[in-house]
């Protein structure tokens, strides 16, 4: 390792490796940004312009796209309620009401400095620790994943605690819906009514545009306002979530970003279900959860720092054993064959300087992050000075164009219309939409790896010893019985404290 870390350094800091860090961040979070523009959109669009550069530049110019891309999916996030990415799901639940109390600077600095520390922390395990993490994914197997997904689902406990039935109607609708198409076990179409291109399935992208993009244009015209918000940007906000992260959250930026890094590390786990779990730790072991959701930097913190470790997390068994832990890694790994590099352990030694080059750019583009996020950041919040009719002409415009985009269809247009009418009327009556999202990114998950659980059973002759055998299985299985039961336990935290303050008023008066 100390071979190679010397000439990498070097070939960090030549100007135009630098040059294209700042590209290259610049260009994905436009991206991340946009409505179904996705980070794997943007690197793939420039692993062919890698081909005619050194692979130490291309690699470099793409791994600063897809931190880039990651993280500007929390401005479209926090300025008008849509993710750019999936992965900024949750962050939608704290960052928009922020910015509709005027502190939209705070939310973007919020998930900025979050973004950078979380892609910090991940670089940082993929630097140390890429072969022990590496062999801890490989104990990942079909029952271990199932369980991932039941404790990700299971934060619609702890997401709709002031009204679970309807929360939890709405992750059942999610479900319901992401078994539309094939049948990933059997082979044959489900709920396609005879119209073929519903058996591709329901695209999560198009879904998520219109649960959260589509139905937030409709709540913004059956609005009185002329605008978005109020955006009253403040001297020395910047510095004011600085002191705010160091003093408040510095146990849930460390938390958020190493099982950000964990989950990163899993193939096809991904940012989405990083940030929502994180997002409910955040809120389990916080000592006022029901300030989540009304706009706190906390929510922020969590999700921001989670979805950008992913990156590292994703990295590490592309590099050490050739499994992208992503579609970007493996958009990535792509590159790398392109260009005759053969991913293993062995790139540690046969072309360490490649690797290392890389590795290290990561946290250099993690740091340039900053202030590249920041002008962006002033940039993008102009959208709050544009007359409403404007933007959600301009909202409506992305969202075909991203939807169309991802599969040249119509289908997933009209996936768009109908999610969005879903959520608006929906929300009328109370459903949760981000149950339902859960449902929708969760589902393929769970019925892929319960599929995988039966197979297994027939050779292992329990269902029991395939459930419940494995040691990963167990505490995941533990950890979902504490995230069901934590609505429960905080309601009778409460109610005790409120009866142990109306004994002492008594005993007082």
């Amino acid at each position: 390792m100390t071979d190679f870390l010397l000439p990498a350094i070097g070939h960090i800091f030549e100007p135009l490796n630098l040059l294209l860090m700042v590209f290259g961040l610049t260009g994905g979070i436009i991206i991340g940004a946009l409505p179904g523009l996705t980070a794997t959109m943007g690197v793939a669009l420039m692993v062919p312009v890698t081909f005619a550069m050194d692979p130490i530049n291309g690699l470099i110019m793409l791994g600063a796209i897809y931190a880039g891309a990651i993280y500007g999916g929390a401005n479209s996030a926090c300025l008008i309620r849509t993710p750019g990415t999936p992965s900024s799901v949750a962050t939608t639940f704290d960052g928009f009401p922020m910015c509709q109390q005027g502190r939209a600077d705070e939310a973007l600095y919020a998930s900025l400095l979050a973004s950078a520390f979380g892609g910090v922390i991940g670089t940082f395990f993929l630097l140390f620790m890429s072969a022990p993490l590496a062999r801890f994914a490989l104990n990942f197997g079909g029952p271990e994943f199932f369980w991932l997904c039941i404790f990700g689902l299971s934060t619609i406990a702890v997401m709709s605690r002031d009204n679970m039935l309807k929360g939890l109607l709405s992750g059942a609708f999610g479900l319901l819906v992401s078994t539309v198409g094939i049948d990933p076990i059997a082979g044959y179409p489900r709920f396609t009514f005879g119209y073929y291109p519903l058996s591709q399935g329901i695209e999560i992208i198009p879904a998520m545009i219109g649960l959260f993009s589509f139905s937030q244009v409709l709540n913004l015209l059956g609005s009185d306002k002329q605008y978005i918000a109020e955006y009253n940007p403040r001297k020395g906000a910047f510095m004011a979530v600085v002191r705010k992260f160091l003093r408040d959250c510095k146990v849930n930026l460390l938390r958020s970003s190493v099982i950000g890094t964990v989950v990163g590390l899993l193939p096809g786990a991904g940012g989405e279900i990083a940030s929502i779990i994180t997002y409910n730790e955040a809120k389990r072991w916080d000592k006022h959860p029901e300030r989540f959701g009304t706009g706190i930097h906390e929510g922020l913190a969590a999700s921001e720092s989670a979805n950008n470790a992913v990156i590292g997390g994703a990295l590490i068994p592309m590099l050490t054993l050739g499994i992208p832990g992503s579609a970007v890694a493996a958009v990535i790994l792509g590159a790398l064959l392109a260009h005759g590099i053969q991913p293993g352990f062995k790139v540690f030694t046969a072309t360490g300087e490649l690797a290392y080059s890389f590795i290290l750019s990561q946290f250099v583009v993690n740091i340039l992050m900053i202030p590249v996020g920041y002008l962006l950041a002033k940039v993008m919040a102009k959208i709050l000075n544009i007359r409403l009719t404007l933007v959600a002409i301009g909202i409506v415009t992305l969202s075909v164009i991203g939807s169309y985009a991802i599969r040249n269809s119509m289908l997933d247009v009209w996936v768009v219309l109908g999610f969005g009418l879903i959520a608006y009327f929906g929300g009328l009556v109370g459903m949760d939409t981000g149950a339902m999202a859960l449902g929708i990114i969760l589902g393929p998950m769970i019925e892929e790896n319960l599929g995988k659980c039966f197979h297994l059973s027939k050779a292992e002759g329990s269902l029991w010893n395939v459930f419940f055998s494995s040691p990963i299985s167990i505490v995941l299985i533990v950890l979902t019985a504490l995230s069901v039961a934590t609505p429960y336990l905080l309601e009778m935290k409460r109610k005790r404290q409120t009866t142990c303050a109306a004994e002492k008023d008594s005993v007082h008066a």
